[in-house]
């Protein structure tokens, strides 16, 4: 059984209020919001002000994935009472342990986040803190993407690593999530299936946010 975090970044933004509630109505386990600097990523999606706007909406609790730079000095912002992970990537951070502490002294999950060039070994002295591990399966920047098969593979070493040494973070893939991939992704060890375009490019975001799930719950 996993989880689905629709991405805002997807949905129409002259709606959102409105499509997030409806995301969330239908199932959706989480909101996932990705934030982009235009620095770390070659795109700028928005700020902790977009999502803020959302506090007041019967909304699932926030997945927050930062794809920025210097982190530490934003995170404050992007804490509310319904942000459940903020995730930084490795690549951005040069002490992670630090950042990930930093994460935590809020009272959120902690995450990390890996690029697909970025090998999971990267992550050996790190996992024993972290609640979350996000996996991306496109090149990070850009929504509607093609996933990336051999991301599948990381997927299947994460979690078997997860299995041997005892640890309990949940593991999360975006990029390229489909219906047509999302039972592989979730048999892979996937535990949080992020999607964007998939959801709120559709028709009916919420029709689609049930058809995930029927496939992955």
């Amino acid at each position: 059984m996993a989880e689905l975090s629709p991405s805002i970044l997807s949905a129409d933004f002259s709606k959102l209020g409105e499509q997030t509630e409806i995301a969330s109505a239908a199932g959706a386990d989480y909101m996932h919001i990705d934030v982009m600097d235009g620095h770390f990523v070659p795109n700028i999606s928005f700020g902790a002000a977009v999502m803020k706007s959302l506090d007041s909406q019967d909304t699932a609790p926030y997945d927050v994935h930062l794809m920025i730079e210097n982190p530490d000095d934003f995170l404050s912002e992007f804490v509310t009472e319904k942000t459940e992970f903020i995730t930084v990537h490795q690549e951005a951070c040069v002490h992670l342990n630090r950042t990930i502490s930093h994460i935590k002294s809020y009272g959120i999950g902690a995450g990390v986040a890996l690029n697909p060039a970025t090998p999971v070994m990267m992550l050996q002295e790190i996992l024993p803190d972290v609640d979350l591990v996000l996996i991306m399966s496109v090149n990070p920047g850009f929504g509607g993407q093609s996933f990336i098969p051999s991301t599948l593979k990381k997927i299947k070493q994460l979690a078997e690593l997860r299995r041997t040494s005892g640890y309990d973070f949940k593991i999360e893939i975006d990029g390229g999530v489909k219906l047509n991939n999302a039972k592989e992704i979730a048999d892979a060890g996937t535990d949080i299936l992020v999607a964007g375009s998939a959801v709120f490019g559709a028709p009916d975001p919420g029709e689609q946010v049930r058809e995930f799930l029927k496939i992955i719950k």
